[in-house]
């Protein structure tokens, strides 16, 4: 008989990607979302290569096509978003943490501008993408959201799709040089809009206080 001796080690090590692939995966990754941003989605895939130092080959090797590292970058980013939210409900200040991640989105959007036309083909070949993003990006705004409406300091009538309408929106409608901070400061304009006001608080802490005058009949 004969035994074949540590087969399940050698196994997993082929299947485990060595960390030098994992940080070349990240660096092509992090590249592309500079360049995408920049040049849109025609923007040379050797200049992403160039600007992660990696070989072009290198990069085919992760990404075969340019369709493939559009939706790798996108969904990189809807992780992120979904993290960063993970991190902001700890905050002490829950309506700043909601301000802190709607900001962060205005850069991925900027990301998915440069890429809209491709990712418009790559939703429509895949729906699997667009539920992905959207069960994401819903779940991380709607849990901030939600604490902010729980400590009374957000109004409770707005829901996580209505934010997220909204800044498509704004976002969607500058495509001037600059807009990233016309955006930033109209998203800061909505947010404090959507607040209670400590006014509008007391007056109706004070208004469930009071009790109704009955006048003796006569």
């Amino acid at each position: 008989m004969i035994y074949i001796v540590g087969m399940d080690d050698h196994t997993d090590q082929i299947r485990k990607p060595r960390a030098d692939a994992v940080r070349n995966r990240e660096r092509v990754l992090e590249a592309a979302k500079v360049v995408f941003n920049a040049g849109g989605p025609e923007a040379s895939l050797e200049a992403v290569a160039k600007r992660a130092g990696v070989g072009i080959g290198t990069l085919y090797r992760h990404f075969p096509t340019r369709e493939d590292l559009f939706e790798a970058v996108y969904r990189r980013e809807v992780e992120q978003l979904s993290e960063l939210a993970e991190q902001l409900k700890n905050a002490k200040d829950p309506v700043d943490a909601l301000r802190r991640w709607l900001r962060s989105n205005v850069e991925f959007v900027a990301t998915k501008k440069g890429m809209s036309a491709a990712l418009a083909l790559t939703f429509q070949s895949s729906s699997e993408l667009a539920a992905f993003s959207m069960d994401r990006l819903t779940k991380a705004i709607g849990s901030l959201l939600d604490r902010a409406v729980a400590a009374g300091e957000m109004r409770g009538d707005v829901s996580p799709h209505d934010l997220l309408r909204a800044l498509v929106g704004m976002c969607y409608m500058h495509d001037q040089p600059g807009w990233q901070s016309s955006v930033l400061r109209m998203l800061d304009v909505f947010v404090d809009g959507l607040r209670v006001q400590p006014g509008a608080k007391a007056k109706s802490r004070t208004a469930k206080r009071a009790k109704p005058v009955v006048k003796p009949k006569r």
